[in-house]
């Protein structure tokens, strides 16, 4: 996302608020190596669960793929990397991954990095202004981020820039809906609870927050952007989710796809 000085200022102050409220980071360094397998805080273990299932998958049926396919280590950009788990993990697989952030706190933002063992690039930047030269990237990763876009069509072009030829995007964990109306009342639900539970609704930064199907398709046909969709089980209860919702008449929930990009010109 690009912003104004401002806007943003006051975006990482209140994202900043909310995620301590949410009992996110520690101060134990085994908290951080545990990610995303054990949430030894148990203050969110319910996220951390799907957040572990969603990254299994993704090593095993995607990122082995290119592993196979490369047979080196691969250049990965992990886009909103937070308290930087996932280039952690990756670096465990001995690939070299940036981590990317606006979020530099040292409990739930990059300078959290401090934690882990090994060591990688930490970069403070924003999805549209990428500080990389063209094509040194094998996988660009929105690690629970694409949501935070301003624009799709802008952040995916300079994702798209800094890919190399083979290469490939994916958004792991950010919330698809069939219909964007869906998607704007789930927005408008949450900005009203944080409004009743912290006295302001976290929208300095005027973020999408959802995909939605026609958006795919519109990225796809705008971009020449192929998209193949993963979609991994997170258990039953996940699983009847839009059923219950439907008896009690409630907005269709998220899904949760892995969604792997390749442009035709890569």
């Amino acid at each position: 996302m690009t912003v104004e000085s401002s806007a943003r200022q006051q975006f990482l102050e209140e994202y900043r608020h909310i995620r301590y409220a949410e009992g996110r980071g520690s101060d134990d360094t085994a908290f951080y190596r545990a990610l995303p397998y054990f949430d030894l805080s148990r203050r969110n273990a319910a996220m951390w669960a799907m957040r572990a299932r969603t990254y299994r998958y993704f090593e095993r049926r995607i990122l082995r793929r290119f592993e196979q396919r490369t047979q080196k280590p691969l250049d990965i950009l992990d886009l909103g990397a937070g308290n930087c788990w996932m280039s952690y993990r990756l670096s465990l697989r001995c690939h070299q991954p940036v981590a990317l952030d606006i979020f530099n706190d040292e409990r739930d933002g990059l300078r959290a990095a401090r934690h882990y063992p090994n060591t990688f690039p930490l970069v403070e930047a924003e999805f549209d202004h990428l500080p990389f030269p063209d094509g040194i990237f094998d996988l660009a990763v929105y690690n629970s981020s694409l949501h935070y876009s301003t624009d799709y069509h802008r952040t995916l072009l300079e994702a798209r820039r800094c890919i190399r030829p083979g290469g490939a995007l994916v958004v792991l964990d950010s919330p698809v809906y069939k219909c964007r109306q869906h998607g704007e009342r789930m927005v408008e639900e949450r900005h009203a609870d944080f409004l009743k539970r912290y006295g302001f609704r976290s929208d300095a930064v005027p973020s999408i927050e959802f995909l939605d199907e026609p958006t795919l398709r519109t990225l796809s046909r705008n971009l020449g952007l192929n998209w193949q969709i993963y979609r991994p089980w997170y258990g039953l209860r996940w699983h009847i989710r839009p059923y219950k919702a439907w008896l009690s008449g409630n907005r269709p929930p998220s899904r949760f796809w892995i969604l792997v990009g390749k442009f035709q010109d890569r």
